[in-house]
């Protein structure tokens, strides 16, 4: 089975999000883990569901403040 990537265009709607913010991400070392290949960023999908279930939360009573 391949692999399947998403580019950072595709994460962006996946998520509703601007592109920007995986760019700071990344130069924050934020967000899911990616890939360079020569000048092109792709994110593997198995990367991004990780992301995703890491980021799951039943509430905020355990989340600490400032916590990444």
């Amino acid at each position: 089975m391949a692999t399947r990537h998403l580019n950072q265009i595709d994460l962006a709607a996946r998520w509703n999000i601007s592109h920007r913010t995986l760019e700071r991400w990344r130069w924050s070392g934020e967000g899911p883990v990616y890939i360079k290949l020569g000048g092109r960023v792709v994110y593997r999908l198995e990367d991004v569901e990780a992301f995703e279930h890491e980021q799951a939360r039943e509430s905020t009573a355990h989340v600490t403040r400032g916590a990444a």
